[in-house]
């Protein structure tokens, strides 16, 4: 698995700490993205936290998921969560260290009490003090909350700079790229009251590992309550490894509701969200398919990848997002004068840098900046390497109707084109998959070699590089 080394630096470790006010909660920034351009250790919020207790343990929850590895948890993982300030709101990230699980909590406008919030992405230390810290905060104390160093504690001597490296798989990347694609098609299939939730949740296995790693279990809404079923009859949601919502445990004393949501039940496994509603805030878990499969490689946003207008459509749109904590794909098109469609597929492919999330709650993407660089999930994934040197090679030939052969090795692929466009492929990754995790490098070449037609262009060996990867899937 290819690794980068990322190092967070941090002004000091975060702590609760007691003041004659009460109890405050400083949680330190490293590195990030402000509208003012890069900040070493950005300040968003200084305020309190108008449900203290609800607060710590659903933090406490999101460092849970970026400290665990759900599927061969050979390791512990050791990634600190990434928070974003959208203006109206905080939202917390992170993804278990198998990259199946994700995690956001999104601490709301009536869950603060404060300074102004500011606008930006960066990442906050959570460490083992301050975890022990967080699970004594009673309902009873009064939490202040400060995202970011103070201007008073810049200047303190109250140790050396605190530093983290942490070899970061590409895959996490990849991961917030393809769950903002697989979230956008998910609606709102159940919504349960306290009680019901509890009982559900509470049910649950809470073992991890291999245990039921294939099994796919469906649930269904039966008026107020949520039953188990053994097939995905209509308004079904598919839960592949329920353990994985064990960090929810820690907020069933404080949830107010569960909300469950997935795409329309079909024969495969399908991710789904679950979120817990909180006061002033809530806090979902996305599972993928199956728990032996992380996000990283489901392959959603292959597609727009793929499309020749997406590079420059992208660059467009950046320009018009500002941390906005909801965009309208219609309010977008219209300032940027393109189709809608083009701006879903260049959302898409920001998302590959980190730069779009999707709020399954409110049913609208939202705006983050990570510090990763434009198009490096597009250059580490292995399909798309492989589909552009099946094209430098010259070794797509269409056909009438949209299709092509692709020659591989010493054989031919066919790829064949829809009633509806969907392409459709001969080799074994579509027969297993279906178009399930994406489409195949073979198709994928296809629509390479139809957008530089459309472009009047030629793709080369030279526009591949040292990207070129042969024998990949």
């Amino acid at each position: 698995m290819t690794q980068a080394v990322q190092t967070y630096a941090y002004l000091r470790s975060s702590a609760v700490r007691e003041n004659s006010s009460g109890r405050s909660l400083a949680l330190e920034t490293s590195g990030g993205a402000t509208p003012t351009g890069a900040a070493a250790n950005p300040r968003f919020f200084s305020g309190f936290l108008t449900a203290p207790a609800p607060a710590a343990a659903a933090l406490l929850a999101v460092a849970d998921v970026a400290a665990t590895r759900y599927y061969q948890p050979l390791r512990p993982a050791s990634l600190d969560p990434v928070v974003t300030a959208n203006g109206d709101r905080l939202r917390f990230e992170s993804f278990s260290g198998c990259c199946g699980v994700y995690a956001r909590l999104d601490v709301l406008a009536e869950g603060l009490d404060g300074d102004d919030i500011g606008h930006g992405t960066t990442n906050v230390d959570v460490n083992n003090p301050l975890r022990e810290a967080l699970g004594l905060i009673g309902a009873a104390d009064p939490l202040h909350l400060a995202v970011g160093p103070q201007a008073l504690e810049v200047t303190t001597l109250d140790g050396p700079l605190v530093e983290k490296k942490v070899p970061l798989p590409e895959r996490w990347l990849r991961g917030f790229a393809e769950t903002q694609v697989v979230a956008a098609g998910f609606d709102l299939r159940a919504e349960v009251p306290a009680a019901e939730a509890v009982r559900f949740l509470r049910s649950l296995p809470r073992g991890t590992g291999r245990a039921g790693a294939r099994t796919a279990q469906w649930v269904v809404a039966a008026g107020r309550t949520l039953r188990p079923t053994s097939r995905p009859v209509p308004g079904a949601v598919c839960l592949p490894g329920p353990e994985r919502l064990a960090a929810l445990q820690r907020v069933l004393r404080h949830a107010l509701a569960l909300r469950v949501y997935g795409p329309p039940a079909g024969p495969a496994p399908a991710a789904a969200a679950w979120e817990v509603l909180l006061p002033g805030m809530r806090l979902t878990l996305t599972l993928s398919p199956d728990a032996s499969r992380g996000f990283s490689g489901e392959g959603g946003v292959l597609d727009a990848l793929a499309t020749g207008d997406a590079a420059a459509d992208a660059e467009l749109v950046s320009v018009l997002l500002a941390w906005e904590p909801r965009i309208d794909p219609a309010e977008l098109a219209e300032q940027a004068g393109l189709p809608v469609a083009r701006v879903r597929a260049a959302l898409t492919r920001l998302g590959t840098a980190g730069q779009i999330g999707y709020d399954t709650a409110e049913a609208a993407y939202f705006h983050r900046q990570l510090p990763y660089d434009s198009g490096r999930a597009e250059t580490q994934n292995p399909r798309l390497r492989a589909a552009h040197a099946l094209v430098a090679a010259g070794a797509v030939r269409p056909e009438p109707g949209g299709g092509a052969l692709v020659s591989v090795d010493d054989h031919v692929q066919r790829v064949r084109a829809g009633a509806d466009g969907r392409l459709s492929c001969t080799c074994l990754w579509w027969a297993k998959y279906r178009g399930g995790r994406g489409p195949c490098k073979h198709a994928l070449a296809v629509s390479l070699t139809r957008s530089a037609t459309a472009a009047g262009t030629t793709v080369t060996a030279a526009t591949v590089g040292s990207q070129r990867v042969e024998g990949t899937r």
